[in-house]
C-alpha cells in the first residue's frame, strides 16, 4: 500500500511539474481571431505568400523561414512599414517563435483591410520540430533564437541560441 501511495505521489508531482503542450500555450495567450496555417500546409503551398516574421531583429539574425521578411514586434507601426502587399486580398502568413506575438501582428494586418492573413501554429520552433529548414541569410542552419529558457523548453530540435 506504501508503494501506491509514493507512486500516485510521484505522478501527481511529474504532472505538476509537466509543461503545457504548444496547443495549451497559444490556447492561453491567443484568442484565435487569425486563422492558423500549420506547417504541412504552408511547406506544401505552390504560390509563396508573403511571409512576415514578427520576432524582434536579433531573433530573426540567427535564422528565419525561407523568403521572410523581417517585420518585428516592439513599437512596429505598420503605417510604416513599406513591405506590406498593394493587394490586401494577397495571402499574409505571420510567425513567431510560437505564435504569439505573430497573433498580435496578424490582428493588426486584419484591421488593415487584409483578408488573407495567417498565423503560424507553432511558429518557428513547430517548423523546425517539424524537420523543416530555417536560414541565416541565405545559408541553412540548425540555429535558432529560442527567446528564453522557458520558451525554448518548445523548441525540440535544432540548436537554441540564446543571444
Amino acid at each position: 500500500m506504501k508503494k501506491l501511495i509514493f507512486i500516485a505521489i510521484g505522478l501527481i508531482c511529474a504532472k505538476g511539474l509537466s509543461q503545457d503542450s504548444i496547443q495549451e500555450v497559444l490556447n492561453k495567450y491567443n484568442d484565435h481571431s487569425v486563422p492558423y496555417i500549420y506547417v504541412d500546409d504552408l511547406s506544401n503551398l505552390t504560390t509563396q505568400p508573403f511571409l512576415f516574421d514578427a520576432r524582434e531583429e536579433e531573433e530573426y539574425q540567427i535564422s528565419h523561414l525561407e523568403h521572410a521578411i523581417h517585420l518585428g514586434f516592439k513599437g512596429l507601426k505598420l503605417s510604416k512599414t513599406t513591405n506590406l502587399p498593394n493587394d490586401k486580398d494577397t495571402m499574409i502568413v505571420v510567425y513567431c517563435s510560437l505564435g504569439i506575438r505573430s497573433e498580435i501582428i496578424g490582428k493588426q494586418l486584419i484591421a488593415e483591410g487584409y483578408t488573407a492573413v495567417y498565423n503560424l501554429y507553432g511558429g518557428i520552433f513547430e517548423w523546425v520540430n517539424k524537420g523543416k529548414a530555417v536560414y541565416n541569410n541565405t545559408q541553412e542552419t540548425s540555429k535558432v533564437h529560442a527567446y528564453s529558457k522557458s520558451w525554448g523548453s518548445y523548441l525540440l530540435k535544432g540548436t537554441k541560441v540564446y543571444e
